[in-house]
């Protein structure tokens, strides 16, 4: 069974920056794409991040050139590094996986939820201006 656990949420004041982790367990050594989404209550989740399985990546516009996805080597740890933090960043942050298959190697990870079937149980990102 795959668990993810994010952590390193926080508050900051904006200019900041944070990591989050999200710590994976009971994957196997199968291509999957990680993403990280947030939330933000009366709102839907929206997608911040994706690594696919080739390790591209892809942001949603608004955190372009100021967050960044990657994996360890051993893909037992996704990071995402947020830095010059906005108020408008605050949310809930949700770490995300998909089931192994092909990819970046013949499919295309994408935004939709219904791509990912792991979640993790999400770390509270709230930015004070």
């Amino acid at each position: 069974q795959v668990q993810l656990v994010e952590s390193g949420g926080g508050s900051v004041q904006a200019g900041g920056s944070l990591r989050l982790s999200c710590a994976e367990s009971g994957t196997d050594n199968g291509r999957r794409c990680m993403a990280w989404f947030r939330q933000v209550p009366g709102q839907a989740r929206e997608g911040v991040a994706l690594l696919d399985g080739d390790h591209t990546t892809a942001y949603t516009t608004s955190v372009e050139g100021r967050f960044s996805i990657s994996q360890d080597d051993d893909r037992t740890t996704l990071y995402l590094q947020m830095n010059s933090l906005k108020p408008e960043d605050t949310a809930m942050y949700y770490c995300a996986a998909t089931i192994p298959g092909p990819w970046g190697a013949g499919r295309r990870c994408d935004w939709s939820l219904r791509t990912f079937t792991y979640w993790g149980q999400g770390t509270q990102v709230t930015v004070s201006s």
